[in-house]
């Protein structure tokens, strides 16, 4: 039986109530009469960002993107599911999170902790596995200084509109996870987002690339510790066909995995 560690503070530690990334049936009766603007079907390619660092676009098919979204709902609504994290400051971030395989939080990284229901991580799911390995394997085509990794660790973020996430590293895996540089992987789902990365945390001096909905950026090796951020949410941006299909409510989902 799980038993809390009381001797760390409980970030969530009030109800909250569930978050759903499905729209009500009666906000998606609009979808249909949305123009389409877009060609939906385009190619995937590959944009090598800086050594270690690959975009892959237009990778993840609307099929797969549906199921992610239908994954993440299914097991964002129950235990362990959509919360918004905050500080001990009482700050919450701006945006709503959910881990696989491992929890994590702003505060106490991976440490023991516990939520207001006692919960813990569900296992990363077998599809949501499949699709980071083989971005990773097809990343090793255009760079093939990016290790190989089986990811144990998915963080889902959530962002509205109004979403943001300052610049920082992904530092918190284990010191043999990126003393070898595994990757991180990370999927966009939903509305477009304006992404930045660079060498430190100054935003002025920070690259910025579109992430659109379907998008995959890989970075290990030499990248592994790249300061990256999001800068913005560029609303009503999403695929029509996914937003159709899914009912997701407006918003980027963005799923990050990573070896511990």
């Amino acid at each position: 039986m799980y038993k809390p560690n009381n001797m760390i503070p409980a970030i969530d530690s009030i109800p909250t109530k569930p978050f759903s990334l499905i729209l009500p049936e009666k906000s998606t009766n609009s979808l249909s009469e949305i123009e389409m603007k877009k060609d939906y079907n385009l190619k995937s390619s590959c944009v090598v960002l800086k050594p270690g660092m690959v975009l892959l676009k237009n990778y993840i098919s609307i099929t797969d993107q549906v199921e992610i979204v239908k994954i993440c709902q299914e097991f964002g609504m129950g235990p362990g599911g959509f919360y918004q994290p905050g500080l001990n400051s009482g700050a919450k971030l701006n945006l709503h999170m959910m881990c696989f395989g491992r929890n994590w939080d702003p505060q106490t990284k991976y440490a023991a902790r516990y939520r207001y229901d006692g919960s813990q991580a569900p296992p990363v799911h077998d599809k949501l596995v499949s699709l980071a390995k083989t971005s990773i394997k097809d990343s090793q085509a255009h760079d093939d200084k990016i290790p190989s990794m089986h990811p144990d660790i998915c963080i889902v973020n959530f962002y509205t509109a109004t979403g943001r996430l300052g610049m920082h590293q992904d530092r918190d895996e284990s010191s043999d996870s990126l003393r070898k540089g595994l990757p991180v992987v990370s999927i966009s789902v939903g509305d477009s987002a304006q992404f930045l990365y660079g060498h430190n945390r100054d935003v002025r001096k920070a690259n910025e690339v579109l992430l659109e909905s379907g998008d995959v950026v890989v970075f290990g090796g030499k990248s592994r510790n790249v300061y990256h951020g999001v800068k913005t949410i560029i609303p009503n941006s999403a695929p029509l066909p996914l937003l159709q299909q899914s009912k997701l409510r407006p918003g980027r989902l963005n799923l990050t995995f990573r070896q511990f």
